[in-house]
This record gives structure tokens, sequence and C-alpha cells, in this order.
């Protein structure tokens, strides 16, 4: 993932329901995106977080560790890959994100065959998805509103104008849910089904407040070691040329 976001859990949760199916449940620590960390949450009326609401549409159970030492066998394997993965990425010339997802499959394939144990049982709880089940909605965020007496609804600085054919007063006061996609896409739902908009009124835009996790994906901002940085003290080769990226030891 490029940035640990909603967004970036939501994508890599969709690649792997189209790979195995739905779980049972994931174990995960308590971050903020897994669980809703404030005792009196802002902005959020049913209470849980949009992971948790999507998951649960699902009908996947999120379960967070009490304690670090509760994951201490997946924080043990992953502790094993960013040794193992990260040297041969680097004997390969890899740096970038796309060329390592290319080659996973591979180093997957590899990584099992010295250290997999064969399961106790071999019943595979994965679940397949329904097709009521739309991931596109289930995976986007999700906010409630009302309609006004115009039909219209605000959502982030945004006013959107209901069209419908059917007598105006019979949306008015309406419930209504607000999804919005990675790529920023709306789509406004009644009951369930999408209504036709129209964008009636966009505001100004105002500073964004950015965390320091997402800021250097923000700026589009490369991802290089510092030049005090202690992969700096050793020399990286690949079949006798330098590794791009890794500056060798003793140079300015």
């Amino acid at each position: 993932m490029p940035v640990e976001t909603y967004f970036a859990y939501c994508e890599a949760s969709r690649h792997y329901f189209e790979r195995h199916g739905k779980p049972v449940a994931f174990y995960t620590d308590k971050h903020g995106i897994f669980r809703v960390n404030q005792p009196r949450p802002l902005g959020l009326s049913s209470g849980l977080t949009q992971f948790e609401r999507a998951m649960q549409e699902l009908d996947i159970q999120i379960l967070c560790a009490n304690t670090p030492q509760a994951k201490g066998r997946i924080e043990r394997a992953n502790q094993t890959l960013q040794d193992r993965l990260v040297k041969e990425l680097r004997l390969r010339g890899i740096s970038s994100p796309q060329a390592a997802n290319e080659y996973l499959p591979e180093f997957w394939e590899d990584f099992n065959h010295r250290f997999a144990d064969a399961p106790r049982s071999t019943h595979d709880a994965h679940r397949p998805l329904l097709k009521k089940e739309k991931l596109d909605l289930i995976l986007s965020h999700q906010e409630n509103r009302t309609l006004s007496k115009n039909l219209t609804v605000q959502y982030h600085k945004v006013i959107y104008q209901i069209q419908t054919q059917r007598p105006t007063y019979a949306l008015r006061k309406a419930k209504v849910t607000v999804c919005e996609n990675a790529q920023g896409g709306i789509t406004i739902l009644y009951n369930g089904r999408p209504l036709s908009y129209t964008v009636y009124h966009k505001q100004e835009r105002h500073s964004e407040v950015v965390s320091s996790k997402s800021l250097d994906h923000k700026l589009k901002a490369p991802v290089r070691p510092a030049d005090d940085h202690p992969w700096r003290k050793y020399d990286y080769h690949l079949n006798g040329k330098p590794i791009q990226g890794v500056k060798p030891r003793g140079t300015d």
C-alpha cells in the first residue's frame, strides 16, 4: 500500500476477496481504521469506523488484539519477510512498488515451499461473494444525509441537486447515503438505490489537513533513504553494477 488509509485497506481487501473469498474474521491491531479509539467519536452516528461498517455489511468480524504479544505469530512472520524480501528485491535490482508486486508471486511460492506448514484441518472457511454484495459501493466512504425541501444535499462543501420524476414532496426530508469512492466519484443512495443528481454549487477549496503518514503520497515525493541512513554504509551491487537509488559507501 502506498499509504495507510481506509481506501488502501479496502483495495487490499478487495484483492483478497476476489482471490480467496470472504473470511469469517480479520484479526487486526487497534489501529484507528479498524476500531473507534475515542470514547465519544465525532461524526460517527453508528459508532463504527468506515472499515468496520464495510466488513459488517460483508458479514466479516473484526477481532482486535488486546496485546502486542497476541499478534506475535504474524509479527514474527513480518519480521522474517522484511528481512528476506528486502534482500531479494535488492539482489534483483527492484526499486519500484510496481516491479515488487510483479515479483511477489514468485517470492510467495518459494517462501511457502520452504517454510509453510500443513494446516491441521483442510476445511476452507472462506465464503464466496454474493451477487447482492457490490464491492464498489460497500468499500466506499459512506455518510448519511437528509434531503432538504428543495431535494438538495451537501457533502464536503458541494451541494448536490437530486433529479427525480416522482413528486418532489415524496423525497423531502428523506434519509440518503452519500458514497464516495477512492477516485472521488459520488453515488447517492435512497433505500439502496442510486439517485440521479447534478452539482448545484461547489464552494471554493480551502487548505487541506493531511496526516504525516500520507504526506509523501500527497506530494508525490520519491521515497529515498536519507544521506545518513544506515543503508548508505554498505555497498549494494548487482552483477557488478551499483543498484539504482542506493549510494555506495565512501561517495559524496
